[in-house]
């Protein structure tokens, strides 16, 4: 329930900034709000769609077709959590500015026709990665009610929030707000990197680096609080295998990294490169050593046997006794 209710917190709290902003130009400006509640309704129902849409794709298909599309899904929440995360983190001290600035620009032509396009696509697409992150989360948890419940908690207090907003009774500071939101979406991202290689692997997709690694049914039993913090927030199996706790690692290491990193802390060029180059380095080495240390399993090739082939029965003749 507490990553839904996070997921749902930020992403819902982002679309109704980004709402709440313009609708606060929009009447200083003395202008009408019909065409930004059109844009941000009919993206709201859009999203909706292709959750519900996806969901149901997901249970008609066969089990194998069902580990691919998880697969999928948990890669695409992945890049689209880990872009928002990114994006926010060097914008988020600015966005209504950006936000003013374009519904000024939107508003020049004298029709609110720019404006109700552009919060259908600002709103669309915090949407659609809401949608995908959901259900992504859903997929890797053990109770989809009481996570379904937590995201429409999150949704309900983001509106709730951005309304204050809108207001004037509610301050908030954004960048610290996104900064610490940010870093628990890392790690619920980060679980479902482990979750999309566990996935892979039932899809018959990733077959190397299998091994078993640590036991964590002592750390996590049946019942206790503390599993659901490790399944639950962090994603963590209570069998990790040798690829799912690398990738676990190599995604969670450096967007964490980015993620705490202060906005003001400017790094020289030449630093940024010979990271850049360290870092594809370090990658393309444990490849290799994936690729020669790790067995690839063997193919079963069916053994032809001896032939069960039955002789033609061999005629004997019945000639007459001699006499």
């Amino acid at each position: 329930m507490l990553p839904t209710f996070v997921i749902g917190l930020r992403e819902g709290l982002e679309a109704t900034l980004i709402i709440s902003i313009i609708a606060t130009f929009l009447r200083r400006n003395g202008a009408s709000l019909r065409g930004m509640w059109i844009g941000a309704s009919t993206a709201v129902v859009l999203s909706l769609g292709v959750g519900v849409a996806l969901q149901a794709v997901d249970h008609a298909l066969p089990q194998r077709q069902q580990e691919m599309l998880e697969t999928v899904i948990a890669v695409v929440a992945v890049v689209f959590v880990t872009g928002m995360i990114l994006w926010m983190r060097s914008h988020a001290r600015f966005l209504k500015r950006d936000l003013e600035s374009a519904a000024e620009t939107a508003l020049g032509d004298g029709t609110t026709t720019a404006l109700t396009v552009m919060v259908f696509l600002a709103v669309l697409r915090e949407g659609f990665e809401t949608a995908v992150f959901l259900l992504g989360t859903f997929q890797a948890s053990t109770n989809p009610q009481s996570a379904a419940g937590g995201a429409l908690l999150g949704i309900l207090v983001s509106i709730g929030i951005g309304y204050g907003i809108y207001m004037g009774g509610v301050k908030l500071n954004l960048a610290r707000f996104f900064k610490v939101t940010g870093v628990f979406l890392v790690l619920v991202a980060a679980g479902l990197v482990l979750k999309a290689l566990r996935t892979a692997h039932e899809a018959s997709w990733v077959t190397f680096g299998q091994g078993t690694t640590v036991d964590l049914s002592w750390l996590a039993p049946n019942g206790a609080i503390r599993t659901a913090l490790i399944s639950g927030v962090l994603g963590m199996p209570r069998d990790p295998r040798q690829v799912e706790l690398l990738g676990w690692a190599l995604f969670l290491v450096p967007v964490m990294a980015l993620t705490l990193w202060p906005a003001t802390w400017r790094l020289p060029a030449r630093v940024v490169r010979r990271v850049s180059l360290a870092v594809a380095g370090l990658m393309v080495a444990v490849a290799a050593i994936l690729f020669i240390g790790v067995s690839m399993p063997a193919i079963a090739v069916p053994v032809r046997g001896p032939s069960t082939a039955v002789a033609p029965p061999v005629s004997r003749s019945t000639g007459s006794a001699a006499r």
